[in-house]
């Protein structure tokens, strides 16, 4: 693994090394992953950058923590792929689908996680949430802590067929998150919009409030959709279709 480069949002680039490595097997299945002090050795970063990242990787679904021993890589899911087909060409109509089930997902996942959040589920929801406004306030994409956020939402939910989905889904989910995100990066407005929408999901769950919670979520979605709708054709044409190629690669991937 290449030594990461100081800037914005390191435990982000770790993560996604680290992610890199793990989805092209240089670190197997039950692998135990480099110590915190190697990590931090190895790419000049801090601990907290370290637990960051590994944090990053445990909502994806890719390590489990293990207490006194370390972090371990966990088996990837292997859906059969010829059930679920999912190729997006980066047009506004793929990214509106892709929309389309988040939309159902998230919801639920909000109105679930209003009726059974626990103090502890929340404040990962809210820590989730500061590491978004982090990552978008220091200049980078905050694509990872968007997933990361809508994840521990779901786990919020303690539903593990919910949570299942998800990891199966964030590989899509990632990119489209990115094609989306990418789209809202390039007006300020857009950005206040969709932390207000954030907030709206998080105050509702905080107070409970299953119905609230559904609305705010279905809604989040709903616009998100009207934002896409409304981006310049440019958009599409260019960046839309750079930043869908690596989900249309990995979903036209011959399964082994």
């Amino acid at each position: 693994m290449p030594r990461i480069q100081l800037g914005a949002s390191l435990s982000e680039k770790l993560a996604q090394t680290l992610e890199t490595s793990i989805r092209e097997g240089k670190l197997k299945t039950g692998e135990k992953l480099p110590t915190e002090n190697a990590l931090v050795q190895k790419h000049g970063v801090s601990r907290t950058v370290v637990r960051e990242a590994f944090s990053r990787l445990k909502t994806l679904g890719l390590i489990e923590t293990r207490q006194g021993s370390g972090a371990f890589v966990k088996a990837l899911p292997t859906p059969d792929t010829g059930k679920l087909k999912l190729i997006p060409d980066g047009s506004v109509d793929a990214v509106l689908k892709v929309v389309e089930v988040r939309r159902a997902l998230e919801a639920e996942s909000a109105a679930l996680a209003a009726e059974r959040r626990t103090t502890k589920s929340l404040q990962k929801i809210k820590q989730a949430m500061r590491a978004l406004d982090k990552a978008v306030a220091s200049g980078g994409d905050g694509v990872s802590e968007d997933v990361a956020f809508h994840a521990a939402i779901a786990q919020a939910a303690n539903n593990p067929f919910l949570l299942d989905t998800l990891s199966y889904l964030n590989q899509f989910l990632e990119n489209a998150t990115r094609v989306t995100r990418a789209n809202e990066a390039t007006r300020a407005d857009l950005e206040d919009a969709v932390r207000d929408e954030h907030q709206a999901i998080v105050q509702a769950i905080e107070a409970g409030d299953v119905k609230a919670a559904r609305q705010a979520g279905t809604k989040h979605m709903l616009n998100a959709a009207k934002r896409i709708g409304k981006a310049d054709p440019v958009f599409w044409t260019s960046q839309g279709l750079a930043l869908a190629k690596p989900l249309r690669t990995e979903l036209t991937k011959p399964k082994i």
